[in-house]
Formats: structure tokens, C-alpha cells, sequence
């Protein structure tokens, strides 16, 4: 890095901006997060599956042990609406809570330069720098400017006003149940195994994650479910998508916000799962909803500014890559400041290439894998081409 230190401003302090912020302070730049959010980032219950890219930071920095924050599965199975097996093999993956993943990268950051409450409202740009304007009436200029603040990011609407989210159709709902609270039978069939069943127009998954105190034992975890099912847009979408204040929330209504009618069909619907993946979503005191959607750019750069993470390619959920796509982009986006001894404009355009087609690869194979479950209905129990993978099934 050259002698003049580079200032980095991170927009998004979840997942994606937490590792760029990370990374880039360990390539020698001051780095600063803005994140909207007033208060520390909490987990919405939701499991991620984890992708060796998504904890390289961690790893290599020896700052955890992955059998201290993650669960094992041994088999990957499916099954059907009996709960016979169907199809079964082994499983290498290894899932956590998004929490459990945030809190690790949070803890090593310098909590000074993270500041929360601080949502960007503005930015203008030349040659040499990137001035920021917040919601609170504060400025900052920066040499570089990073965007990862999401699929619902405020920074693409700035920098390309017309690309929008295409909602895909269908929802996911989540979930996380206690495993104390399961039956003993449920247990033994779901404990050590990532289970699908396949139905019409839809399929739901789970596998169990850490507990809420970080409990890895069999019987004090999470079993966490990923249910997808079609919504039709307009009127239906926006009804689901309205939590009990009358607030829209197209990306995401939060758990305990969702209108009680919606819980309860829920709930009546799970009648007809397999018994066991019916007692996961019974159990789950408060389910929350996220609509699918599509995101894609044509361009990251804008001079000194990029967008990263789901701010660019928000893919579906499906391969169970999203995260590991926005450490990718993090760790490209470091060795370029390294690799151009911190010239931002050279760095930002060797890093672009690549990053745009690997978005662009993993937003077309994961829409491909939900038109094939959700509409198209193509989607069979062991078919290799539907592994999670970021560069690929299985990969």
C-alpha cells in the first residue's frame, strides 16, 4: 500500500459490508461502517448454511473454531409426504445462525469506527473523492466508497435509478423451533440431516443450527425450516408483505410482525407436510416471511464508488450462496487495493470483471432452480444440479 492511506467508507454493516470493512483495514486502509440501523444488528432466526468463503476471514485469522459456532449434518435427504426417504446421501455442509456469524466479525472490528444510526441520504462524486451525505445531517468524503447495504440498497438508487428488485413469484418462509420442544421422534429424523420434501409449486427444507446460547448438543439447538411458496403480486404480495403496524415490507416482515391470519394459515397448511417437518413449523413461535427477488446490475463501479453483496446481484436463496457471494466480492476487492499498491480507480476496474460475471452466473442458476420448483415444477429429489454451491453445484 503506498503511503498515503486510503479512507474507506462501508456502507451496510451486516455480513458483506462487516467482511469488505474487515479486509480492507487489514490491506492497511482506514476504514469506517455506516450502518442504518440505530441499534446493533439482531438475528431475524434465520440459519445460513456455511460456505467455506463465508468464514475464510474468521479461519484464517484463527478467530474461531468451527465446531464451536456451527452444526454438522450428515446426510442430505429427501422425503416424502409419508416421510419415507426417497433419496439420500452423504452431506459435508455444516450450517450456523446468522447471528453466530455476524457477532464473530463484529467482535474484531474496531467498534469505534462502526457507527450505527447513520443512513446514507446522498453522495457526489469526482475524480478524487466520494462525498456522503446522512439522514442526520452529517458529511464524509472518502477515497473509496463501498455499498453493501443489501438488496433493498439505497446506494443503487442513487447510483441507477432505474434498476429495480423483480419480485420472482414466491416467498420464503423461516423459522427456527427449539429442539427441547420436539418430539422425540422428530429428532431422531431431522437432527443429523438437511431434509427436503417436494410438492406442487413448492418445497420446504430444514436442518438444525447452534442455539440461541450457542449450544452445538443434540436436543438444546435449533431446527430451522426454509418453506417456499408462490404469492401472486400485486394486492396478495402486499397484504402478506404488511406487518400488524400497517408498515410494507416487501423485502422482509420481522418475526412477532407478521398479522396473526397469516401465522395461523400458515399453520394449517403445515397440516399436510410430513409429520415431522409439520411439528418444526408448529413449534416455531414466530415465523417471518421474506419476499424473492431478483437483482441485477450491468456495472459495480461508478467512479470511486462499487456496489457489493446483495446491493448488485441479489440471488434466491437456493443455492445458498448470497453470503458467500459477498465475502467473494470482499476478498477480490482487497487484493486489488493490494495488487494496485491502493490506486482505487486501478483497482476497482481489475476487480469489476469477474465480480460482474459472478453474479450475473449465480442470480441466473439460482432463478433457474426456483422456476423449476416453484412453477415449472421439475425439481427431483436428487438431482445434482440443485446443490448449494457460489461457483457452482456442489462448489
Amino acid at each position: 500500500m503506498s503511503e498515503t492511506v486510503p479512507r474507506v467508507g462501508v456502507v451496510g454493516g451486516s455480513l458483506g459490508g462487516l467482511t469488505a470493512a474487515l479486509l480492507l483495514r487489514d490491506a492497511g486502509c482506514e476504514v469506517d461502517v455506516y450502518e442504518r440501523s440505530r441499534a446493533k444488528l439482531q438475528s431475524r432466526g434465520a440459519g445460513i448454511v456455511l460456505h467455506p468463503m463465508s468464514v475464510r476471514y474468521l479461519i484464517e485469522q484463527e478467530l474461531i473454531d468451527l465446531d464451536d459456532v456451527s452444526v454438522p449434518a450428515q446426510w442430505w435427504r429427501y422425503v416424502d409426504v409419508d416421510g419415507r426417504v426417497v433419496h439420500r446421501e452423504p452431506c459435508r455442509h455444516r450450517f450456523t445462525s446468522w447471528n453466530t456469524l455476524y457477532h464473530a466479525m463484529y467482535d474484531h472490528f474496531d467498534a469505534e469506527h462502526y457507527h450505527l444510526g447513520r443512513e446514507m441520504s446522498g453522495l457526489d462524486k469526482d475524480a478524487e473523492r466520494v462525498r456522503v451525505s446522512f439522514s442526520d445531517g452529517g458529511k464524509e468524503s472518502f477515497d473509496l466508497l463501498v455499498c453493501a447495504d443489501g438488496a433493498a440498497s439505497s446506494a443503487r438508487e442513487l447510483l441507477l435509478p432505474g434498476n429495480k428488485p423483480t419480485y420472482a413469484g414466491y416467498t420464503g418462509w423461516r423459522g427456527t423451533a427449539e429442539e427441547a420442544d420436539l418430539s422425540a421422534a422428530t429428532l431422531a429424523e431431522l437432527a443429523d440431516t438437511i431434509t427436503y420434501h417436494v410438492m406442487p409449486n413448492s418445497h420446504i427444507l430444514t436442518y438444525p443450527i447452534p442455539g440461541h446460547d450457542g449450544a452445538r448438543e443434540r436436543g438444546h439447538r435449533l431446527m430451522n425450516f426454509v418453506w417456499y411458496r408462490n404469492v401472486a403480486e400485486g394486492a396478495d404480495f402486499e397484504a402478506l408483505m404488511t406487518d400488524r403496524q400497517g408498515t410494507y415490507r416487501p423485502f422482509s416482515v420481522p418475526p412477532g410482525m407478521l398479522d396473526r391470519k397469516y401465522v395461523n394459515e400458515l399453520r394449517d397448511t403445515a397440516t399436510a407436510l410430513p409429520s415431522a417437518m409439520a411439528e418444526v413449523v408448529h413449534k416455531t413461535a414466530e415465523p417471518f416471511v421474506q419476499g424473492i427477488f431478483d437483482v441485477a446490475v450491468e456495472r459495480l463501479v461508478f467512479g470511486r464508488v462499487c456496489l457489493l453483496g446483495d446491493a448488485a446481484f441479489c440471488a434466491r436463496p437456493h443455492a445458498a450462496a448470497g453470503t458467500a457471494k459477498a465475502a467473494a466480492n470482499a476478498w477480490a476487492l482487497a487484493e486489488a487495493m493490494r495488487d494496485h499498491d491502493g490506486d482505487v480507480a486501478a483497482a476497482l476496474r481489475a476487480w469489476e470483471p469477474d465480480q460482474l460475471e459472478l453474479g450475473r452466473r449465480l442470480v441466473e442458476r439460482n432463478r433457474e432452480m426456483g422456476e423449476r420448483s416453484q412453477f415449472r415444477c421439475t425439481w427431483y429429489p436428487g438431482d445434482p444440479s440443485l446443490m448449494f454451491g457460489l461457483y457452482g453445484p456442489g462448489n
